[in-house]
């Protein structure tokens, strides 16, 4: 046997025996362990090293710990609620809760989400009306700035934030900054010095070069009282000042009440988990008292691979099958689980006006492509599809009956439900639903209707890269 002989020999033994370690010992989902089965086939030198990269399995791993929580009462405040919600003696301010009392009970059971009642929320489309906000609320803080984003770029916005943190922590004002290591990847070792020599203190989550099982939370909370969630990250490009993507579209919600608290929580865990010198311990200044600002029911709702049901995922499916006569859906990317494609096709199919927004795009091409495949079968089951034209739509929204509505970091993809760590905001409110509602009528008028004899018309080269993307979807 000569040499080349002996190395594709032994290229497809190892391809061989790690196939079955995908199939019997890795026990993903079998769409996902098809995806890779194809990808170690046609590629088997780079199919192994980007297995290696893309795949951990962080399966109902503890990542996430604060003893404090157990002090708080959180625990029992859960199962207080779980109760008076079974027993039917839970105090519902408003009939928008009550009428979804069945998903509530599936977050607060599966997802630790307690119900807050006494919320006001404001929502933002554009990233400078967002974050002018937000510096405001960091100018007048008194105690405390918790902020964590999945991406902050070194250009002028993250200049901007920074030196308003910066000046605050020389102030005295405790400051901490959360970001992800792969989202932030392109950050200089000496961003953060000034505000470091200021008091700040700052965590990078998991610092190493994974792929998969990315920290995708967004959040800010100033002195306990004001919290912020959505899907703006901090960049030049989400002001619009990006030429390949133009006025960048998203949604984002700024919110006074109890749910601050909840999104207090959130961050506390995910800085406990990147920071192991600083970790929290409870004082009662990170949770004030609070005077009720409002009647938005919201439930702060987090998910990711370390735990064993997918939240978000299930939260979107409920709401949608629970619809009786509308669904609007804004989402970068759609590429669902099965279990959700299936349940806004049953939706449309049902009669429900089911309509859906995707960018005209792509910031990832095989993700694009996968996306169109899959909006193909939503009209084929009779829903309205919209190709957004104004820029890029990075929106991460879902909106029924004008009672329930979801805001958060969560994509309409795969990855999103299983292998990045999430939170949502679930809205049971008729004016915040509403508003949310008359937002996507706004942006059809920015928007091409995609019908199905257009879809049809699509090239066969356009077809083909769909199809590949479709299967490689589980991976994507």
């Amino acid at each position: 046997m000569d040499i080349t002989s002996f190395i594709i020999s032994g290229i497809f033994i190892v391809n061989i025996i790690f196939a079955i370690v995908v199939i019997f010992f890795e026990r993903q989902n079998p769409n996902s362990t098809w995806a890779w089965l194809m990808v170690l086939m046609f590629l088997p030198v780079i199919g192994f090293i980007l297995y290696l990269i893309f795949n951990q399995n962080f399966s109902r791993k503890h990542l996430f710990y604060w003893p404090d929580e157990e002090k708080m009462g959180i625990t029992n405040r859960i199962t207080e609620q779980t109760e008076a919600i079974k027993n039917g003696s839970f105090p519902f301010k408003n009939e928008d809760s009550a009428a979804y009392k069945d998903n509530i009970y599936m977050h607060l059971v599966n997802s630790g989400a307690i119900l807050t009642q006494d919320n006001a929320v404001t929502i933002y489309t554009d990233g400078r009306e967002k974050f002018n906000a937000l510096l405001a609320d960091i100018k007048h803080a008194t105690d405390h700035i918790h902020i964590q984003y999945y991406i902050i770029h070194e250009d002028g916005l993250g200049k901007e934030l920074l030196s308003a943190l910066t000046e605050k922590a020389r102030q005295g004002i405790d400051v901490r900054i959360l970001y992800d290591y792969m989202g932030s990847r392109g950050l200089s070792a000496n961003f953060f010095s000034d505000l470091k020599q200021a008091g700040g203190l700052v965590a990078v989550f998991f610092p190493h070069l994974h792929l998969n099982y990315r920290n995708h939370r967004k959040l800010a909370i100033i002195d306990g009282g004001i919290g912020y969630i959505g899907g703006f990250n901090v960049g030049d490009e989400y002001l619009g000042l990006n030429d390949k993507f133009g006025y960048w579209r998203d949604t984002h919600l700024r919110t006074q009440g109890q749910v601050v608290h909840a999104l207090q929580t959130r961050f506390i865990l995910d800085w406990n988990q990147a920071s192991k010198r600083h970790p929290f311990i409870y004082q009662e200044r990170y949770f004030p008292d609070t005077p009720e600002a409002g009647n938005v029911g919201a439930q702060i709702v987090a998910s990711g691979p370390d735990t064993e049901w997918q939240q978000i995922r299930n939260g979107y499916v409920k709401m949608i099958l629970s619809a009786k006569e509308y669904v609007y859906l804004q989402t970068p990317y759609f590429i669902p689980s099965e279990a959700l494609l299936n349940a806004v096709e049953i939706a449309s199919l049902s009669g429900i006006d089911v309509r859906i927004m995707i960018p005209d795009k792509p910031d990832h091409m095989f993700v694009y492509w996968a996306t169109m495949s899959n909006v193909g079968d939503l009209l084929k089951a009779g829903a309205r599809v919209y190709v957004y034209e104004n820029g890029f739509i990075h929106a991460k929204t879902l909106v029924a009956d004008d009672t329930m509505s979801s805001v958060g970091t969560a994509n309409f993809d795969i990855r999103s439900f299983r292998l990045n760590f999430e939170v949502n905001a679930f809205l049971y409110d008729q004016a915040a639903s509403t508003e949310l509602r008359r937002v996507f009528e706004q942006d059809i008028h920015l928007a091409k209707e995609l019908t199905l004899e257009e879809y049809h018309k699509r090239p066969m080269m356009v077809k083909l890269k769909e199809s590949v993307s479709r299967l490689l979807s589980p991976i994507l």
